[in-house]
């Protein structure tokens, strides 16, 4: 009986952490997957955990009994189980709430949702005390038996890590996934029940996989969000994925959907959004800079290809080399957002920085579209990240950025351009018009904003200048930044990166301001 109480434990371990990983997602394609949303998912796991422990060893020793501990083991199994099919109706209406920006539904459902599996995880973190009591036999091997069942529930529990994120909720999805472990550790629990009591005692907990059948079968086919305009919805290793028709427009959402990551019109390349800003950045160099100098470009957050579209219809189609993190995204923007018509587009699908820096080309253009808080990659926001930026620029090669902010709050831009300046000459700042973005522009030569007016004078007198381009320089000049306030400066070391886009997103939140984040 030690050998399968071992193997209890095991699937046990694994399925507790499978279930945290599990949980990330199922809040975080509402709630997203920032550091705070992350720290409320592991610091309330490891509360329910601790209970266990505490109740586990408790009830171990009040009921020493291979049945007691299975029953124990069949009802965190169950109630694993059920949690997504409750919680599902809760994150929908958190969702609808999320694009009206309704704080206190949001913040509602979101501790009603980590409530939800207070019962699961503590009867799961009851099983290893329990597990060290039924195994003791001989008290001078104690710390043996305890060492043992310790490390095989780290074992299981190292599994468990792997197969939700990179196996079961890219393939099934995230409710099938706790699905999936709810049942193996029901079997477990009923095979333990049925070894330890005999097969009457197994019998009525049948009845468990019959009701979590039920729940599947009549919940199958439900979509994660049911957003106006949806086509698509899907779970890639690395986020929830929503494809929306907004009009003529398609739209890609990602997470918790606060934001458009791509747009596409087939009839349409001018969105009103960040991306056609990017094309500005070379037109900052020494008069005349001309479109036909620009000869290859690099897009770090490639998403669905929509600046690849802008700059190839300005540039012409030039090479453009796109980092894309999630292979996924890469996937629907072929088959959405018409990315598989760009020739000269080569999307990677690896991280940004690892690929900008084992690029063997040089970039006239690097734009980084991968910020938006608080999902900013801390990688890419530091001295060293520029420097690998700078060195893959040609010599009048531009580094333009995508960052947000606040209505009264710029220290995250002012960090950023900070940083940059370390490493570039001439730093310009615009805000996009009616969003909380700003585009920072570093050139690798010194540079002033009366090049920029200079350039567009010449480049309006040219028939063949895409009037794209044109309305972006426009818009840049219009909405021009007075110089940055000098601030923190990023390395590899230290990016306390987190400080401010938490307690940015706290104001955002608490403050009662509807703009959204794009």
């Amino acid at each position: 009986m030690r050998k399968y109480i071992y193997f209890t434990v095991f699937v046990s371990g694994m399925t507790t952490l499978a279930a945290e990983l599990s949980a990330s997602r199922l809040i975080g394609n509402v709630f997203g997957t920032s550091n705070l949303v992350w720290a409320a998912i592991i610091g309330l796991m490891l509360l329910y955990l601790t209970l266990g422990y505490t109740l586990g060893g408790k009830q171990a020793d009040k009921s020493p009994y291979a049945e007691s501990m299975y029953k124990v083991l069949a009802w965190g199994a169950f109630t694993l189980g059920i949690v997504p099919y409750i919680a599902n109706p809760v994150l929908r209406a958190a969702a609808t709430a999320f694009d009206g920006l309704q704080v206190g539904v949001m913040m509602g459902a979101f501790a009603a949702v980590l409530v939800l599996f207070s019962v699961p995880i503590t009867l799961l973190g009851m099983i290893s005390p329990y597990a060290i009591r039924l195994s003791m036999d001989d008290a001078e091997k104690a710390g043996k038996i305890s060492g043992n069942i310790y490390a095989i529930s780290t074992l299981g529990s190292f599994l468990g890590t792997y197969l939700p994120v990179l196996v079961l909720i890219p393939s099934i999805g995230t409710t099938n996934t706790f699905l999936v472990f709810s049942l193996l550790l029901l079997f477990v629990a009923l095979l333990g029940l049925y070894k330890s009591a005999g097969k009457k005692a197994a019998l009525p907990y049948l009845l468990m996989v019959v009701a979590i059948a039920f729940l599947a079968i009549f919940n199958n086919g439900r979509g994660i969000k049911k957003t106006a305009g949806q086509i698509y919805e899907t779970e890639s290793a690395y986020n929830y994925i929503e494809v929306l028709q907004n009009g003529t427009e398609t739209h890609l959402r990602l997470n918790d959907g606060q934001g458009v990551h791509s747009v596409y019109d087939p009839n349409n390349l001018d969105y009103d959004g960040p991306w056609s800003q990017f094309l500005v950045g070379p037109f900052f160099n020494t008069p005349p800079y001309k479109t036909n100098e620009v000869k290859r470009i690099a897009v770090i957050g490639l998403a669905a290809g929509t600046f690849a579209q802008q700059a190839t219809a300005v540039y012409g189609e030039i090479p453009i080399d796109g980092f894309e993190i999630d292979p996924k995204i890469i996937e629907i923007g072929n088959d959405y957002f018409g990315m598989d018509k760009l020739e000269n587009l080569n999307a990677y699908a690896e991280d940004g920085r690892w690929g900008l820096a084992h690029s063997p080309h040089q970039y006239d253009i690097i734009a980084v579209d991968a910020y938006r808080p608080p999902y900013i990659p801390w990688h890419m926001t530091t001295l060293e990240f520029f420097e690998i930026a700078h060195t893959r620029l040609s010599p009048t090669g531009v580094l333009t950025i995508n960052v947000g902010r606040l209505p009264n709050d710029r220290r995250l831009i002012n960090a950023m351009a900070t940083t940059i300046a370390e490493i570039f000459p001439s730093v310009h700042i615009m805000d996009i018009p009616y969003t909380l973005n700003s585009i920072i522009y570093a050139t690798k030569e010194p540079t002033n904003e009366n090049f920029l007016a200079e350039n567009f004078n010449k480049l309006i007198q040219e028939q063949s200048t895409h009037p794209l381009l044109l309305d972006a320089i426009q818009t840049a000049w219009a909405h021009k930044q007075p110089a940055y306030e000098i601030s923190t400066v990023f390395t590899d070391d230290k990016a306390p990166i987190e400080w401010i886009t938490n307690d940015m997103i706290l104001g955002f939140m608490l403050g009662g301001d509807v703009e959204s984040l794009q």
